[in-house]
């Protein structure tokens, strides 16, 4: 598992330098200011939590419990906040949003929220275990 979340934090923020550079130069000529602006977002929450998916690869030895519960918040979180958004910015340039990632977005806005619960659970937990 431990692995696999590694795998998830490198792919997840190598596409979010990709879709960054993507969002800065190409799609400025068909997203209007407000889309563009969804999109960074998208881009940044993605990034953000690939770091945290990393370093929590690192930092748990074992990933095990609530450890494995909380990478799945983030991976899962990742994928529908960040990617609902580029389908919602995406579709609505295209003048076809597709009304029901709008839905989608707040799931993984609460996932991402439980995996940072579950995070600051387990550090706790580290912060305890190693007290002198």
């Amino acid at each position: 598992m431990k692995e696999l979340v590694l795998i998830f934090g490198g792919i997840f923020g190598t596409l979010s330098v990709i879709l960054g550079a993507f969002g800065a130069h190409a799609l400025k000529r068909s997203f209007n200011e407000d889309q563009l602006k969804s999109f960074e977002t998208g881009v940044k929450y993605q990034m953000y939590h690939a770091i945290v998916l990393i370093i929590a690869g690192v930092t748990f030895p074992f990933l095990k419990g609530l450890e494995i519960v909380m990478a799945w918040c983030f991976i899962i979180g990742i994928i529908l906040f960040s990617f609902s958004i580029y389908g919602l910015t995406w579709s609505s340039s295209r003048g076809r949003k597709i009304k029901i990632l709008g839905s989608i977005t707040p799931l993984g806005g609460f996932l991402l929220i439980i995996g940072w619960i579950l995070l600051t659970i387990n550090l706790v937990d580290i912060a305890v275990y190693l007290k002198p």
